[in-house]
């Protein structure tokens, strides 16, 4: 199982959102790309790139932050998400050395898109789909829509995504632990793999998680624990390698 270092981008430097309230920040490096570093030492095998900015504008903010953190590490595989809104904006991070791009609220507020996507980037997509109570959430958090979670994963499946971000918006950043029980029926009711995100906040919480993942769980963001350092990402891996 992966275990995936989030670095979320505003302004240009690294920072966490408690339950993705902009005015709600901890600035955690000036400089990004220092902090993918640490993380590409401490063992990830994956970075999560998220262009705050971006998702609240609908367009991209810090690509250039991403493109120099994608150039700094060839070998590290990315995924980005954050004000992904049309084909131009995936050609540019894919340009750029970006793996992977994670659509959000535009793959829920129209649904064609991401199978437009599939046909012209196979391999590249990955949906972000943010949900409370079940309850697939838009437009960075601040909607609720009538969407049922699995409906639109099971959609999305079909359209041949390549994987499937699943967070739980009311833990996420408030250090509560992970969602388990959703994340484990999300990942049960399709085959594409899920990853889990939101609420992790120690090395329990990635046990729990990692006791859940055969039945399509591929891995988990870390955010806020990894930087108030309640979770060693290297002690982590080990846990989950079965070392």
């Amino acid at each position: 199982m992966l275990l995936i270092p989030a670095i979320d981008l505003k302004d240009g430097k690294c920072v966490r959102l408690r339950q993705g309230r902009m005015e709600d920040e901890t600035i955690f490096a000036d400089d990004p790309l220092e902090m993918a570093q640490r993380w590409v030492d401490a063992g990830a095998r994956r970075l999560h790139l998220v262009d705050l900015n971006g998702a609240f504008a609908g367009k991209p903010v810090n690509a250039d932050v991403v493109q120099r953190i994608a150039e700094a590490f060839p070998e590290v595989p990315i995924q980005v998400g954050g004000g992904i809104r049309d084909e131009d904006t995936v050609q540019l991070y894919l340009d750029a050395g970006v793996s992977y791009v994670i659509i959000g609220t535009k793959a829920v507020s129209a649904p064609h898109f991401i199978n437009d996507l599939c046909l012209e980037f196979p391999g590249h997509i990955i949906v972000g789909l943010d949900a409370k109570d079940g309850k697939v959430a838009i437009d960075g958090w601040s909607k609720l829509s009538h969407h049922d979670v699995i409906d639109m994963a099971q959609r999305f499946e079909r359209d041949g995504v390549e994987a499937i971000v699943y967070t739980d918006i009311s833990r996420d950043g408030m250090m509560q632990g992970v969602n388990v029980e959703a994340t484990a029926r999300l990942a049960a009711s399709i085959s594409t793999p899920v990853i889990a995100s939101g609420g992790i906040s120690k090395l329990d919480d990635v046990r729990a998680i990692h006791a859940v993942a055969d039945d399509g769980i591929m891995g988990t963001i870390i955010g806020r624990a990894l930087y108030e350092g309640t979770v060693d990402l290297a002690e982590a891996q080990k846990l989950v390698d079965g070392g």
